[in-house]
């Protein structure tokens, strides 16, 4: 059974650093997952991916089941073999990346609330004709739902083709386990940041229930299923939006039923992150791991190890490095630019520098600004690459400094370094 044991603890804050034993090796906290949605690091391969080392990489289980779908995935080894995250150990045999894959909740929000609040940009307008209805649309005008939440689950229409689906407790534990997947999370309810208190605490009741069957299919897989080496660890997911006693509450649920402690649901600002945070922390116990989900800006990573988070995922990296906007150190980055600049301004096109001078990745030792603005300019797919290897680099190097810091009582001092 995946066990997590905490290695070293910050003397001036709540940090600490740590390590989850999976079936597929240790990953050492705290760290940064960078998200493959789709079984891809858009725009690197599995031997990229190898040489930046994460400690895992995080899957979405709405789009995999959607596309290649569970079994095709279990069919090539499961989710880390499939995107070739193996490589050879010293004494010649083969390891693969630990892989996390979420329950599906997050994809299942954006086809219901997500897509009625104004600004939402999802899909054009109508419930046919779904080919062609991905868009960039910047209207904010409300779309017609593509899902409908009931006690058993959800029932919902594939952005895809319009194909009907649907997702229950059940259901998302076993696509996860057909993944492979080391690390899993409990199927939920995620509430909008619109919702009143009342609203928030239904949806939190509704996420307690389906949390639970969620954790009754779990062990029954545990048992029946799968073997020693591949049972996966499952995360309980906390809710209550803005709201202290709601979010308290669900932190002594999820503490209570489940090893592992996922945040997610709905803040209302940067400040509230951080007390969704601390109101949470608090009601945990010490030695469970704890995961905040879609989260990973610099400076709510430093937060967030603060007070006591271990690991974080968010598709940040790459998405922002296909826009050509790439990660740099202090003292250019900081918390004004928020350490990243655009690189496919003119006036990196004859700058010889670096992307970041004080970075080792392959690009920064490699290439060129002046370079990289070209392939953006040019509009060569070799751009999306090196951008995105940068960017994918740079957060997990930066957790990896975090760890180092804390295990060497240097975190405070780090921290104020960068943020």
């Amino acid at each position: 059974m995946p066990k997590f044991k905490i290695t070293q603890k910050d003397k001036s804050s709540k940090a600490r650093a740590g390590k989850i034993e999976t079936g597929h090796g240790i990953v050492l906290t705290p760290a940064f997952f960078p998200v493959g949605t789709k079984g891809t690091l858009k725009s690197l391969t599995g031997a990229q991916i190898q040489e930046i080392k994460p400690q895992a990489v995080l899957g979405n289980t709405y789009h995999l089941m959607l596309q290649p779908g569970e079994d095709v995935v279990a069919k090539m080894g499961g989710l880390s073999k499939m995107m070739g995250l193996s490589a050879p150990n010293e004494d010649g045999t083969a390891r693969s990346l630990p892989t996390f894959t979420d329950s599906g909740g997050f994809q299942v929000f954006s086809l219901g609330v997500g897509l009625e609040k104004p600004g939402v940009k999802f899909l054009k307008e109508g419930k046919s004709n779904f080919k062609n209805q991905i868009s960039n649309i910047k209207d904010d005008k409300p779309k017609p739902r593509l899902n409908k939440i009931t006690e058993e689950g959800v029932d919902f229409q594939s952005h895809i083709d319009g194909g009907k689906h649907k997702l229950t407790p059940e259901t998302s534990i076993k696509i996860q386990q057909k993944l492979g997947a080391d690390l899993i999370v409990a199927f939920d309810d995620l509430e909008s940041p619109t919702y009143s208190e009342e609203e928030t605490r239904k949806s939190l009741k509704l996420t307690n229930r389906w949390e639970l069957r969620s954790l009754n299919a779990h062990l029954t897989l545990q048992g029946r299923i799968l073997k020693e080496k591949q049972k996966q660890l499952l995360y309980g997911v906390t809710h209550g939006g803005k709201f202290e006693d709601l979010r308290k509450e669900s932190a002594k649920f999820v503490n209570e039923n489940f090893d592992a402690i996922a945040l997610g649901g709905a803040h209302a600002s940067k400040r509230n992150l951080y007390e969704v945070i601390d109101w949470t922390v608090s009601e945990l116990d010490k030695e469970k791991p704890r995961h905040l989900l879609g989260i990973g800006e610099v400076d709510d990573i430093f937060e967030g190890v603060s007070r006591g988070i271990d690991t974080f995922d968010c598709v940040i990296p790459t998405r922002l490095g296909r826009m050509g906007h790439v990660f740099v150190s202090p003292p250019i980055g900081n918390l004004k630019n928020r350490f990243r600049y655009d690189i496919t301004k003119s006036k990196f096109a004859s700058d010889l520098k670096p992307i970041d001078r004080l970075c080792d990745c392959y690009v920064c030792r490699t290439y060129s600004r002046a370079y990289i603005n070209h392939l953006f300019r040019a509009k060569e797919l070799l751009a999306y690459t090196l951008a995105s290897y940068h960017n994918v680099y740079f957060m997990v190097r930066l957790t990896d400094r975090i760890r180092e810091a804390i295990i060497e009582g240097g975190f405070e001092k780090l921290k104020k370094g960068w943020i």
